[in-house]
C-alpha cells in the first residue's frame, strides 16, 4: 500500500458522498411508490444498514488499532535505518577520503614541482641514475686511458734522445677505437653524436702541442745560449751549445715530418715550421712585455714603435736565418724553405693580434687610426723592399709561385668597417683642408711666378700663374694620391678616389662656376654683390657696378679662368700617370669596379669589353667639365672687355667730335685730328691687354686678343662704315677714319709688346675697309674702277694688295665701302 493510499484512508467520512450514495441505494432499489409502499420495508432496510454500520465500526476500531501499532512499528523501523544511513554515510566519506589519499599516493610527482616522487618513480630514477653511473664510469675509464697515453706520449718525448711517438699513435689508435665503438652505439640507438669523441680528439690535439711545446723549450733553453733573441755570433759559441742547438732544431723538423705523415687529417702544410716558431716565441715574449703591458712604450698614438720593432728584430737576425738556419733547413725535407722569410712571415702574426686589439679603440679617434694605416703601409713597403713575400714559406705551395703576400695592412683594411671607418675620417679631413684653402683671405690672389715652381709641369702649365687657391688644390689632390696609391686592392683604391679625392675636385669646379654665375648676376642686374664672387671678400660702398667693370672685373674672371685652367692641366697630366693608368685599366676590367664607375657622374663611362684595352683616362670627364669653364671664363673675357669697349665707343660714334687732339704715333697729315671721345676706348683697351698680357699665358692671351680685335673691328667696320646711315663719307673723314684704325693697331701692339702684324691680324678687314675710303686721285679711281669693273676675282684681288696692301674683305663689301663715299658715284 502506497502513502497516497494511507493517506486517502486517514481522512474523516464524506457526508455528501454518503448521502449521494444512500440515494443512488433507494432509488435502485424503490423505482416508484408502489414500490415503496409494496416492498420491502423500509425499517429493515434502515435495521441492515445500522447493522453494516455497526459492523463496520469495529473493523474501523480494529483498523485504527492496527494502523497505530503499524505507524509505532514503522517509525522505529524509520528510525532504526536513518541510524543506520547516518552511519553508512559517515563511512562512505571515510572510504572516499581514503580512495583520495591513496589515489594521491599513486600519482607521478613529475606534473607537480611541489609534489613528492612515488616508490616506483623512485626506483625508476635510482634505476637510471645506476645506468648513468655505469655509463660515466665507462666514459671516465675511457678518458682516464685517453689521459694516460697522453701522458705518456709526453714524457716518451720529454726523456727520449731521438723523436719517439710510439705511445701518441697508441693514443690515436684509441680514439679511433672508441669513435667506432660510439658510431655502432649511434647507429643502433638512434641517438644523437657523443661528445667524448670531440673530447678525445681534443686530448690527441692537445697531446701533440704539449709534445712540440716540450720540444720548442728545449730548442729555446739552448737557444738562449746563444743570447738569442739578441743578435746571434753563430760562429763564437761554444761547440757543445751549437751542437745542442742543431739536435734540438733537427729534432722539431723531424717531429713535424712526423706529424705530417701520422697526422694527415689534422697537419697542415700552412701552420710554420715548429723550429722558426720555437725562435719566434722570445721575441713575441718581448714584444707584448714593451707594446701590449702598461709600459710607456704601449702608446697607441705611436703605432710606428711597434712596426719599427718587428722590421729591425727581422733585419738583425736576417744573416743568422739566411747562414745557420738556412743550412740546417738544407739537411731536412724542408730545403725548399726560405728561412728568413718564414722566420719573417711568424713574426706577423705578433702585429696581428695587436692590430686586432688596438684599431677599435682607434676607431673613435680618426687622425690616429689614420696614422695607424699609413704606418702599416710603411711597414708593408719595408718588408717587400727588403724582398719578403709568401713565395719560400710554408704559406705557399711549391705551385703558389704567383701567390703574394697581401700585407699586414689587409688586417686593418680587409674589415669594411674599419676600412669605411678610415675612408670617413680621410674624407672629413680633406674636405675640412679643403674648406680652409677656399676660405683663406688669399685664396683667389694670382700666385707669384716663382713661388711653388713645378719644373716637371707641362710648358704651358708652367707659363701659367694660378691663383694660391688653386695650387693648394692641386696639392692637396695630389696628397690624397699619395695617401692612398700605397693600398694593395683596386677596389680599396676605387672606393678612395669616388668618396674622397673626386668630391674635392668636384666642389673646387662648383666653387668657380658659382662664382661665374655670381659675376654674370651682378654685371647683368647690377643690384647686389653677390656673396662667393671671385675675390669679393671686401664689402664696396656706391656703385656695385664696380665688382665687374674695368680691370678689376676682368681680373675677376682671369682668376676663376688660371683656377680652371690649371687643374684641368694638373688632371691632364695625372691621368696620363701609371697609378692612375693601371686604376683605369682594372676599373674597366673588373665588373663589380665599372659598376661603381657608372655611378660616379663624374667618371667617364667604362669600357665593359675586357679585351680592348680603356679609352681615354680616369679624368677625362672631369677635364671636360672643367674645360668648360675655360671656355666659359674666356667666353665672359671677352664679352667684358668689347662691351666696355664698345659702350666707350657710343659717344664718339653717335655725335660729331668737339674736341680733337693730334694723332701720334701715325703717319696722317697735320690737318687729321682725332676726337677725344676715342680716348678713353683705347685707353680702356690698352688697360685691359696689358692686364691680360701679365696674368694669362701667351698663347691664351695671343686668342682672346684675336677674339676681342676681332669683334670690335667688326663692330668699327659696321658702326662707321657699313651701317652708318644715310651720311656718306667724306675722303678728309675717310683718312680720320684710317688715323683711328692705325692707331687701334698701335694701341694693341703696345699693350702686348709684339709684333706690328701680329696685332695687326685681327683689324685687317677694318683696316682695308679705312684705307679704301682714305683713297685719292688716281688710286682712289683704280680701285674704284677694279672693283666695279669686269675684272675677274683674282685680278681684282691683285689690285687690292697692290693698292691697300691687303684683301680680307670680299667684292661686295669691298662694293659697299666704297659706295659709303660721298663722291662715289656708282
Amino acid at each position: 500500500m502506497t502513502s497516497v493510499e494511507i493517506r486517502t484512508l486517514l481522512q474523516p467520512p464524506n457526508e455528501h458522498d454518503a448521502d449521494a450514495r444512500a440515494l443512488a441505494h433507494l432509488n435502485t432499489t424503490f423505482h416508484s411508490l408502489d414500490d415503496l409502499e409494496h416492498g420491502a420495508d423500509l425499517e429493515d432496510l434502515l435495521d441492515q444498514a445500522r447493522r453494516e454500520f455497526d459492523d463496520l465500526d469495529a473493523k474501523l476500531a480494529q483498523s485504527q488499532s492496527v494502523v497505530d501499532t503499524a505507524i509505532n512499528a514503522t517509525r522505529e523501523q524509520a528510525s532504526t535505518h536513518l541510524h543506520t544511513a547516518q552511519e553508512l554515510a559517515l563511512l562512505r566519506h571515510s572510504v572516499a577520503d581514503e580512495l583520495t589519499f591513496l589515489s594521491g599516493e599513486l600519482e607521478s610527482s613529475l606534473g607537480d614541482s611541489d609534489g613528492t616522487p612515488t616508490l616506483l618513480e623512485d626506483l625508476e630514477t635510482l634505476h637510471r641514475s645506476l645506468k648513468e653511473l655505469e655509463s660515466v664510469k665507462g666514459y671516465v675509464q675511457v678518458i682516464e686511458h685517453a689521459l694516460r697515453l697522453s701522458e705518456a706520449a709526453v714524457e716518451q718525448v720529454r726523456s727520449a734522445d731521438a723523436v719517439v711517438v710510439s705511445e701518441y699513435e697508441n693514443l690515436q689508435a684509441f680514439v679511433v677505437s672508441v669513435a667506432a665503438a660510439c658510431s655502432k652505439v649511434e647507429a643502433v640507438a638512434s641517438q644523437p653524436d657523443l661528445h667524448i669523441i670531440a673530447f678525445l680528439e681534443g686530448i690527441v690535439e692537445r697531446t701533440w702541442r704539449d709534445m712540440k711545446g716540450v720540444l720548442i723549450s728545449r730548442l729555446i733553453e739552448v737557444a738562449e745560449k746563444l743570447k738569442w733573441p739578441l743578435k746571434v755570433d753563430y760562429a763564437m759559441a761554444a761547440p757543445e751549445d751549437r751542437r745542442s742547438f742543431e739536435t734540438a732544431f733537427a729534432q722539431l723538423l723531424k717531429l713535424q715530418t712526423t706529424g705530417q705523415r701520422i697526422r694527415e687529417s689534422k697537419a697542415s702544410t700552412k701552420e710554420g715550421l715548429y723550429a722558426i716558431q720555437a725562435l719566434v716565441q722570445p721575441i713575441a715574449l718581448r714584444f707584448k712585455y714593451h707594446f701590449e703591458g702598461t709600459r710607456q712604450t704601449n702608446r697607441l698614438d705611436k703605432p710606428e714603435w711597434y712596426f719599427t720593432h718587428i722590421v729591425n728584430e727581422s733585419h738583425e737576425h736576417r744573416p743568422f736565418m739566411e747562414s745557420i738556419i738556412q743550412s740546417l733547413l738544407a739537411q731536412s725535407e724542408y730545403r725548399s724553405i726560405n728561412a728568413w722569410r718564414e722566420f719573417t712571415l711568424q713574426l706577423l702574426p705578433v702585429l696581428e693580434r695587436k692590430l686586432r686589439r688596438a684599431v677599435p679603440a682607434l676607431l673613435a679617434h680618426p687622425p690616429i687610426l689614420a696614422h695607424t694605416i699609413y704606418q702599416a703601409l710603411a711597414f708593408d713597403t719595408a718588408l717587400k723592399d727588403e724582398g719578403f713575400d709568401l713565395p719560400g714559406t710554408t704559406s705557399a705551395n711549391a705551385e703558389d709561385k704567383d701567390l703574394h703576400w697581401e700585407g699586414i695592412s689587409d688586417e686593418i683594411l680587409g674589415k669594411k668597417e674599419w676600412f669605411e671607418a678610415w675612408v670617413e675620417g680621410e674624407r672629413k679631413f680633406a674636405m675640412d683642408q679643403y674648406l680652409d684653402i677656399i676660405s683663406a683671405s688669399d685664396a683667389w690672389l694670382i700666385a707669384d711666378e716663382d713661388e711653388d715652381a713645378d719644373h716637371d709641369a707641362r710648358a704651358t702649365e708652367r707659363e701659367l700663374r694660378p691663383t694660391n687657391s688653386a695650387r693648394r688644390v692641386k696639392a692637396l689632390v695630389e696628397q690624397v694620391t699619395d695617401r692612398y696609391s700605397p693600398l694593395p686592392q683596386y677596389s680599396q683604391r676605387t672606393r678612395f678616389l669616388i668618396v674622397v679625392q673626386l668630391p674635392l675636385l668636384e666642389s673646387y669646379h662648383a666653387r668657380i662656376s658659382s662664382s661665374l654665375d655670381a659675376f654674370e648676376t651682378l654685371s647683368s642686374t647690377l643690384m647686389r654683390a653677390v656673396p662667393g664672387a671671385l675675390g669679393s671678400s671686401e664689402g664696396r660702398a656706391g656703385d656695385p657696378r664696380r665688382l665687374t667693370a674695368g680691370v678689376e672685373g676682368v681680373q675677376r674672371l682671369c682668376k676663376a679662368f688660371v683656377s680652371a685652367q690649371y687643374i684641368a692641366s694638373a688632371m691632364e697630366t695625372w691621368g696620363e700617370d701609371l697609378f692612375f693608368l693601371e686604376l683605369w685599366t682594372e676599373i674597366n676590367r673588373r665588373a663589380n669596379l665599372r659598376t661603381k664607375a657608372e655611378s660616379v657622374a663624374s667618371l667617364p663611362n667604362p669600357n665593359g669589353d675586357e679585351d680592348e684595352p680603356p679609352e681615354g683616362t680616369i679624368f677625362e670627364e672631369l677635364v671636360r667639365h672643367y674645360k668648360d669653364l675655360v671656355t666659359r671664363a674666356e667666353d665672359m673675357i671677352v664679352h667684358s672687355v668689347t662691351g666696355e669697349v664698345e659702350a666707350g665707343l657710343k659717344p664718339h660714334l653717335q655725335g660729331s667730335p668737339t674736341q680733337a687732339s693730334p694723332a701720334s704715333g701715325t703717319e696722317t697729315a697735320d690737318d687729321i685730328a682725332l676726337a677725344q671721345t676715342l680716348l678713353a676706348p683705347l685707353a680702356l683697351l690698352s688697360s685691359h691687354l696689358t692686364f691680360l698680357r701679365g696674368t694669362l699665358p701667351c698663347t691664351t692671351v695671343t686668342a682672346l686678343y684675336r677674339r676681342i680685335a676681332s669683334q670690335l673691328a667688326s663692330h668699327l667696320l659696321q658702326r662707321q662704315v657699313l651701317y652708318r646711315g644715310r651720311t656718306r663719307i667724306s675722303a678728309h673723314e675717310g683718312k680720320n677714319i684710317l688715323a683711328e684704325a692705325e692707331l687701334w693697331v698701335e694701341t694693341a701692339r703696345t699693350a702686348l709688346k709684339g709684333e706690328r702684324a701680329r696685332a695687326e691680324a685681327p683689324w685687317r678687314a677694318y683696316l682695308q675697309a679705312a684705307r679704301l675710303l682714305a683713297g685719292e686721285g688716281a688710286e682712289w679711281a683704280r680701285i674704284t674702277e677694279a672693283t666695279f669693273g669686269t675684272l675677274s676675282d683674282t685680278e681684282w684681288e691683285e689690285v687690292m694688295i697692290e693698292s691697300v696692301g691687303m684683301c680680307e674683305l670680299p667684292r661686295e663689301e669691298v662694293q659697299q665701302v666704297l659706295q659709303s663715299r660721298e663722291d662715289c658715284e656708282r
